[in-house]
């Protein structure tokens, strides 16, 4: 109080008001909820001289009053935080945004809550009270964030943080000792395991310490052990643990039934045709669908079956024991039962439903490892295990089938190589077999973190039945040749009926394969994908050294796929149309496509690609050519901008005008008055001038019907005079339509605008009563040279 007694002492003698509501927010305490009740005239007054913890506490008031807090939240963040949030005008709602970063600041002990009188409160604690409002968390360095989360003290905070986090990011993270990693085990079991985590990223991890980082992916994808290792402060993770009385209950239960089953069976071998109970009718139709998708039983009673593919095929891909629960489903733990191959004899047995006991796991077997205390035994139980030992083997067709499951089938490039064959096994791959199987997250993003054969054998296994995961990110890993191994993971992936990926990005600097050919083969496993991105920076000199025999995911038959944004950066590779044509005719829902950095060999291939963009791809909105030569494609540039259905158009440092005339300006934007469906033109980087911006204004002139919305001549050499003459022509038009026009947003980024700072703050106030306008700060003599040659 006494710093607020300050502040008002220094603006002067108050009102009786501000000194009433000063005397009010001291004594909250008892008046709470007489204040809740006040008028909203006066609860306005009130409300900026609360703490956090009682403003957060009045929302409720306030809303009943009518009143937002919203401004004083925003007025907390310049205050406190003393920074401008990126993407600030996205931003919702600031209330949440405060307390999650708040909460990450005094994890992190970069924010001292001493600093503000708002933050003192004898009953506010900082993490506990912030907890519920954080979605997104970010730890880094050496993890002391998952450590003091897992402390005793901080248990409720971290019950918050299950129910009400959904994305868990590491960055810049440093190898660890025992105890941490035991700490961090512990986090992502209780906030991915049992929790509502359902995106974990990795970001910037030049030298990975491979245990964290496997630990790290494992347990995203919901392996991992229960027992001690899932001790939390010398007590069973009490999530997992199972009364006694109904363990046993549960065994004896399984023991009639076990009996029970198998008079049934006999009496089925011998009265074929006699009728069943509808359990068993299901049990036997799905096969091993008790054991391979614990998931369907555990929805609930009469849970419809999903037919476990793995289980129907004769070839034995996948192991039907790997088939994970669902990102979304209830987070209880599964253990993993014996491969369901041998025919029918151990999946009559029907699991008890686990409707009134939810958030517990069945009891698993014993002895599976001789000191559960060391996560070692986890993360290396199979130093140098193949990764044949990852199938069960009970079965001969199982075993004889290894080789199908841990290589792609025929019509890839992994098939035949090396990237996921036997190599004596490899450091980093667990026994699936011993683990337990929890739930999963949906989402998996690795940035700028170079993955090892090993690590990328590891990962792969876990692809090949995260049937839950919907979106994958691998960007610049050092893949390399690695990619294969990855592949074949999804492949396998791709076999399982429930498979959920949606979303596929993979960058790097080196290509390993021809863009393409990535593209057809991951296409042709999933024909379900909506967005599909593959980007490489250069071409690797070795990728054209295939063995022999392997035939080309070029050649494979693409089927009709659900894609709907597809982009694709090549390493200055030529847009071979032969390739990409017929991925394009399968894709009849593609609504947007990006072509970066391709050369073209001839005016033939644009045009035949227009021609099929044309008529196979008739819901397209969006079409983005960036870094390719378009100078002498004229023609084609033209046919674009008058297409009747594409929606947002970019020519991005496109070089349109390098060996252009006049009159070839002058068509654009007669072509682009005439066109009503486009909405946004895009022209970065094709070196406009002032002359040409200039002459774009003529778009929105009188006998214009263009609907353009977004206009985007970034990098283009515009001098402030060129812009101020710009917005002259433009208010022009404007006024001569009566002030009716649909024109919003110009965008201006690293032009010349500080060549005379007073011209172009001119202009830009002008142009700001017009429409929104973006730009930035650039130093303009950085690219003086570029300048010149535009003169």
């Amino acid at each position: 109080a006494a710093p607020l007694s300050g502040e008002m002492a220094a603006e002067g003698p108050g009102s009786l008001f501000a000194l009433s509501a000063a005397a009010v927010s001291r004594s909250m305490g008892a008046l709470e909820r007489d204040v809740w009740a006040l008028p909203g005239h006066l609860l306005r007054g009130l409300l900026p001289l609360l703490t956090v913890f009682r403003l957060e506490r009045a929302e409720g008031a306030a809303r009943r009053a009518g009143l937002s807090t919203q401004p004083i939240w925003r007025k907390l963040w310049d205050d406190v935080m003393k920074t401008r949030p990126p993407n600030s005008e996205n931003i919702t709602c600031w209330r949440k945004k405060f307390l999650e970063t708040f909460f990450s600041n005094v994890l992190h002990g970069v924010l001292d809550i001493s600093s503000d009188w708002r933050l003192n409160d004898r009953h506010f604690s900082p993490l506990l009270h912030s907890s519920p409002h954080v979605s997104q968390l970010t730890l880094c360095n050496m993890l002391q964030g998952a450590v003091e989360l897992t402390a005793e003290h901080n248990q409720k905070v971290l019950e918050n943080l299950a129910g009400s986090l959904r994305i868990l990011k590491f960055q810049h993270l440093l190898s660890s000792d025992q105890s941490i990693r035991r700490s961090l085990v512990l986090l992502l079991h209780r906030l991915i395991h049992h929790g509502s985590v359902s995106q974990v990223s990795v970001y910037s991890w030049p030298v990975p310490d491979t245990v964290l980082l496997v630990l790290i992916l494992s347990m995203s994808a919901g392996f991992w052990r229960s027992g001690n290792a899932l001790t939390y402060h010398s007590s069973p993770c009490g999530l997992c643990r199972e009364d006694k009385a109904q363990s046993q209950e549960s065994a004896q239960e399984r023991a009639e039934r076990g009996r029970w089953d198998e008079r049934e069976w006999s009496d089925g071998q011998n009265q074929k045709g006699s009728p069943r109970a509808p359990e068993e009718a299901d049990a036997e139709v799905n096969g091993c669908q008790a054991d391979a998708h614990p998931n369907s039983v555990l929805s609930g009673p009469r849970s419809p079956p999903l037919r476990n593919q793995a289980c129907s095929e004769a070839s034995g891909k996948v192991p039907s024991d790997h088939t994970s629960v669902q990102g979304g489903s209830s987070p209880r733990c599964i253990s993993d039962k014996p491969s369901c191959h041998p025919v029918l004899q151990k999946t009559r047995r029907r699991l008890k439903s686990a409707v009134g006991k939810k958030r517990r796991c069945p009891r698993r077997s014993r002895g599976l490892y001789a000191d559960p205390e060391d996560l070692y035994d986890f993360v290396f139980t199979v130093a140098r295990e193949d990764n044949s030992g990852l199938l069960d083997k009970n079965s001969a067709t199982e075993g004889e089938n290894t080789e199908n499951w841990t290589s792609p089938s025929p019509g890839c490039p992994c098939a035949g190589r090396a990237g996921c064959k036997k190599r004596g096994g490899s450091a980093g791959i667990f026994s699936l077999k011993a683990a337990h199987r929890f739930r999963s997250v949906s989402t998996l993003e690795l940035f700028s973190i170079p993955l090892t054969g090993e690590t990328c054998r590891t990962l792969s296994n876990l692809l090949s039945s995260w049937v839950s995961l919907e979106n994958l990110v691998l960007s610049y890993n050092g893949l390399d040749a690695n990619i294969i191994c990855i592949l074949s993971g999804l492949r396998a992936l791709s076999r399982h009926s429930d498979c959920r990926l949606r979303v596929v990005r993979v960058s790097d600097v080196f290509s390993h394969m021809p863009c393409m050919e990535l593209v057809r083969c991951i296409l042709s496993a999933f024909p379900q994908l909506h967005t599909l991105s593959v980007s490489f920076d250069l071409k690797n000199q070795l990728e054209g050294n295939r063995p022999e025999g392997n035939p080309s995911c070029s050649e494979a038959e693409i089927p009709e796929s659900c894609l709907e944004q597809l982009e694709i950066r090549f390493p200055r590779e030529p847009l071979h149309t032969a390739f990409l044509l017929p991925v394009l005719k399968a894709s009849k829902s593609l609504q947007q496509l990006s072509l970066d950095s391709a050369t073209l060999p001839s005016s033939q291939e644009l045009g035949l690609l227009l021609e099929v963009l044309k008529e196979c791809n008739p819901n397209l909105k969006k079409l983005s050519f960036h870094d390719v030569n378009l100078a002498e494609h004229q023609k084609e540039v033209l046919l674009l901008l008058q297409d009747p259905v594409l929606q947002e158009i970019t020519f991005s440092f496109c070089r349109l005008f390098e060996s252009s005339t006049t009159e070839f300006l002058s068509e654009i934007i007669n072509t682009v008055k005439r066109n009503s469906s486009l909405k946004s033109l895009k022209l970065p980087g094709n070196r406009l001038g002032n002359h040409r911006l200039v002459a774009l204004a003529d778009i929105f002139s009188e006998d214009s019907s263009s609907s353009l919305c977004q206009l985007d001549v970034s990098s283009n050499c515009i001098k402030p005079d060129g812009l101020l003459e710009f917005t002259k022509k433009l208010e022009g038009h404007i006024q001569q339509r009566g002030g009716q026009i649909q024109f919003t947003h110009l965008r201006l980024f690293q032009n010349w605008l500080d060549q005379d700072a007073e011209t172009a703050q001119e202009a830009l106030r002008r142009l700001k009563a017009v429409c929104s306008v973006v730009n930035d700060s650039w130093d303009s003599s950085q690219a003086f040279a570029d300048y010149i040659s535009v003169m």
